[in-house]
């Protein structure tokens, strides 16, 4: 396992294996940590990075775009000398990836885009900005949000994964967190969606109330070669509380079952 930055200052970690490599995106005020369910489940050479402003890479820009994003991934897979990769995103990573994948398509030999907003409603709109402007107000991130993330029986049963990553969110530098937050709730779904033209998977949780299966049905309307899978009993953050279901329903072959007490130990000795 390698930890290390590239000469753009970004922190990553890579497990070496043989295959093309999987790329794999984290949401806003979280960090690679949150990918411990699939660091080590596949055969693949694995990447996980800190996106812009969040872990341990920094972010001195003043204003800031998806494209920024994009091209902070574009530089850190040129300097590993990945040719192709399977991208993965999550939440407003899953913007990032669709943003990347509209670019540098050749780049991609699979693309899946993990609890993905898409054509918000005015309500969800209203409510999205409602919580944005409640952080900036209150300078801080609300347990109560996360709870939109896992189910309650996942919580009652895992309180300690549940503190570990609201102690994540609430490491953030706020002005970093709230410059990338706003691109997430201001976010327009703009990308040229023709110039997708990849293997792609819309995944989301059956309960997602912010990324849901109706979004991700909608979204893969919109991308040739694309198709829609939804995790059984899964909410925002399915990746971790349904991990086996969702690392079986990637377009590449899980290596490994994950199973509960495994996850518990091995999320819990990264902090």
């Amino acid at each position: 396992m390698i930890n290390a930055k590239d000469s753009k200052d970004t922190f990553y970690i890579l497990n070496k294996k043989e295959n093309t490599p999987i790329v794999l995106i984290h949401g806003v005020g979280l960090n690679h940590k949150i990918w411990e369910p699939q660091i080590n489940s596949f055969n693949n050479t694995i990447l996980v990075y800190d996106i812009l402003g969040h872990g341990n890479t920094p972010l001195t820009k003043s204003q800031i775009s998806f494209d920024d994003f994009s091209l902070q991934l574009l530089n850190l897979i040129d300097e590993l000398k990945f040719e192709k990769i399977h991208l993965v995103g999550f939440s407003i990573g899953s913007l990032i990836a669709r943003n990347f994948a509209s670019k540098y398509n050749n780049r991609l030999e699979s693309l899946t885009l993990l609890c993905s907003v898409f054509q918000r409603s005015n309500e969800q709109e209203q409510i999205v900005n409602d919580r944005f402007e409640l952080s900036k107000k209150s300078r801080s991130l609300s347990k109560q949000a996360l709870k939109r993330w896992f189910t309650d029986d996942y919580i009652n049963k895992n309180p300690n994964i549940y503190e570990k990553i609201c102690s994540m969110l609430e490491e953030n530098n706020m002005e970093n967190f709230l410059k990338v937050y706003e691109l997430f709730v201001k976010h327009q779904d703009n990308e040229i969606f023709e110039n997708i033209r990849t293997k792609t998977l819309v995944m989301t949780g059956e309960n997602d109330i912010g990324s849901t299966p109706e979004m991700s049905k909608n979204l893969s309307k919109k991308i040739a070669y694309s198709k829609v899978k939804i995790v059984s009993n899964g909410k925002h953050l399915c990746s971790i509380e349904c991990a086996d279901d969702v690392n079986k329903k990637y377009p590449f072959q899980s290596s490994k079952k994950y199973d509960l007490e495994t996850l518990k130990k091995k999320f819990l000795k990264i902090y």
